[in-house]
Parts: structure tokens; sequence; C-alpha cells
């Protein structure tokens, strides 16, 4: 006899209303003045603020996790051999000159067309790969790595409605991002100043840099009706020994760990030992974290608002509850915060 699913369980569970115009499409004027919804566990309660609030809740001792990835200018635009525009999106890079990227028009460009970006600058597709995306070769005058600075676009998110300016340049990096490699933002980052980092460190509490380069699989919807059943993408990650010895001091003194962003605690979950201590480590991580898994690396978690259906609002659920997450969702929408990647955040306590 067939039973119902756990609420939760199902992908429709993680489906809300939400009006096009709560889509943040340009950051608020001061990094650290975005609101900041308060969600606490232990008594279900929702408090409201804003993000300057957020030092006075971290408490001495503790460590925050920041993802120090810096965003690629992943975006290539330009011409086919008639003149039509076309676009190539670097995905990851796979030595020397060659490249993983999505296409567009994909039906164009097959193997052995180009795309035109610049004078001195082309790209080749040479393969199509299993998943659809291309190999492509990027033929330049030159050191490659200074042809995609300057040429390359800042990869907003397809719910952004319009082009990069040169302020995104700036505002879509954490202040403190440091290695180039991911196509979209640790958004839940974009909040902190260097000033209120200062005063974080001034206090006492630990600060733990991890590495994990975002891929645009974290865009992609969850499109199958059992969350178990979709195909998780693969993201790079690195956990340095320092790190690791700094959150294994912080659980050691009876101190919390603070995972700032989805991406941190992918990572963080993608290392913890069964006894809660984490050891170095490098490589790539298709970790989905969704109800009903116990997160067991980290007591806190700081997030901005995600899509409908998505693994990164699975991720949340796992880590307030399904219940409280999408309550939390619903009052959000009513409160008119701002969502997405350049919206507004939510921290669970």
């Amino acid at each position: 006899m067939a039973t119902d699913s756990p609420t939760g369980a199902r992908t429709a569970d993680y489906e809300f209303e939400l009006p096009p115009e709560l889509i943040a499409q340009t950051p608020a004027e001061r990094r650290d003045e975005s609101r900041l919804m308060v969600v606490e566990r232990a008594t279900g309660t929702i408090h409201h603020g804003h993000f300057r609030d957020l030092a006075a809740l971290i408490p001495t001792g503790d460590a925050l996790v920041l993802n120090t990835t810096r965003v690629m200018r992943a975006r290539l635009l330009g011409t086919r051999d008639s003149g039509a525009p076309a676009e190539v999106f670097l995905l990851k890079p796979l030595g020397g000159e060659r490249w993983e990227a999505m296409v567009s028009p994909g039906g164009k460009l097959r193997p052995g067309r180009r795309v035109h970006v610049a004078p001195g600058f082309d790209v080749e597709i040479e393969a199509v790969t299993e998943r659809r995306t291309r190999v492509v070769r990027l033929l330049v005058d030159g050191p490659v790595e200074p042809a995609i600075a300057r040429h390359g676009h800042i990869p907003l998110p397809p719910y952004i409605m319009r082009g990069d300016a040169p302020a995104d340049a700036e505002r879509y990096q954490t202040v403190y991002a440091r290695q180039e490699g991911s196509v979209a933002a640790p958004t839940a980052g974009l909040h902190f100043t260097p000033e209120m980092l200062d005063a974080l460190a001034a206090r006492g509490v630990r600060r733990a840099d991890v590495l994990l380069h975002v891929g645009a699989g974290t865009f992609k919807p969850v499109e199958v009706d059992d969350p178990a059943e979709h195909p998780m993408h693969e993201e790079w990650f690195e956990l340095s020994a320092g790190a690791a010895a700094t959150l294994n001091a912080t659980r050691a003194a009876g101190g919390s760990i603070w995972a700032v962003g989805t991406t941190s605690l992918r990572t963080l979950e993608s290392v913890v030992g069964d006894d809660g201590t984490f050891a170095p480590r490098t490589g790539e991580t298709r970790i989905f974290i969704r109800p009903p898994r116990v997160v067991r690396s980290a007591e806190r978690l700081v997030t901005n608002f995600h899509l409908p259906r998505s693994t990164l609002l699975m991720l949340v659920a796992a880590v307030a509850g399904y219940e409280l997450t999408m309550r939390a969702y619903r009052e959000a929408v009513a409160a008119r915060y701002r969502f997405y990647s350049y919206g507004d955040a939510m921290v669970i306590l």
C-alpha cells in the first residue's frame, strides 16, 4: 500500500510564491545595510534586523567559516563566422588553453566552429561532453588569463535581468575573495565589510578560511519529483590544515562553528568526521544536503534566500527543519525581503 511521503521529502514541498519585484537586481548601497532575518531553532521565533547586527550574535571563541573563492570573468561574448552573436561561458580549466564551457546557441556551436571574442582572441569548439557542455580551446595572442580578465564579463545569475556593470566587478565579490575559480559568488559573504571582520577578530572570534569554487549547477532547479534522483553537480574544494586546526580547537573549547553560506557548509559536511572533527582535504564534492540529513559540521548558518525547488533551499531545511524554513520564507515574502544573490540574509541559530 502506498503511503504519504514525510513533509519535505518531495521536490514540490519546496515551492513558494515569490513576487518578481522581490528579486534583487542591484546590491544594497552598503554591504552591511542588507536586512537580516534571525531564525531561532530552539524556540521557533523569527526576528528582523540588519546584517550589521550579526556581529553581536557571535560569541568570543566561536569560529566563522568563510569561502575565499573569487568569481571569474567567465562570460565571453562574441560572434560566429556569420556575424551572429554567441556566448561562451567558462566553467572550469582542463589544462593549458582548454576549458569546459557552456555555449549559446548550442545548436550552432558544434565542434570545429569558432566564436570571435576580440581581435586576437577566438574560442574554438573541440568536443561535446556527456552532459552537453563543450570542451573549448582559447586561441589568444599572448597569455590566456589576462585576455579573460580583459574581455570577460562578470557572470551575474540568470535572474538578474541586466548585463554586468563596472560596479559588479567589486560588489559581486566578497571582500575576502582570493583564489579565482567560481562562476557565481558565495553570496552570504557579500554582506561582510572589512570593518565588521576586523571587529569580530578583535573580540576573539576565530576565522577559518575554506575554498569551494561555485559551479553553474548551483542554479539548477531540482526537476524530478524525488530529490534523491537529482544529478548533483560537482564542485572543487579545499580545507587546509590550518583551517582544520582552528575548527577542531573551537570545538574542543566548547565553541560553535558558523558557516557563512551554503558553499562553506558543503565544504565542511564533505570533510567532517564521524566524531565531529576535521582533517585537511582537497577534492571534488557532489554532496547533497537535504532532510532528513543531520548536519554535524556547523552549529550556525548564515545564508541568503534561495530559489524555489533548489538544492540550496533543501540544504537550509536540513539545518533549520522543513517547517521552520518554509515559515521563514513565507514571512520573508510578507515582510518584503530582497531575494537571491544581491538580496538580504538569514542567520539560523
